[in-house]
């Protein structure tokens, strides 16, 4: 199951804010401000900035 479009509409990065992106393999969500990664483990959102990994664009 992948993340509805709805979810992502209202989903925020917790850290500045921002617009946040599913990425190309559909297991993560992309803040290109922040250059973080939260996973998605078990169809849910990690969306914990402790948990977010470095993203290289």
């Amino acid at each position: 199951m992948t993340i509805s479009q709805e979810l992502l509409d209202i989903l925020a990065c917790p850290k500045c804010k921002g617009d946040i992106r599913l990425n190309e393999t559909q297991d993560g969500l992309i803040c290109d401000k922040c250059k973080l990664l939260y996973e998605i483990r078990d169809d849910i959102p990690i969306m914990l900035i402790d948990e977010a990994k470095p993203f290289q664009a």
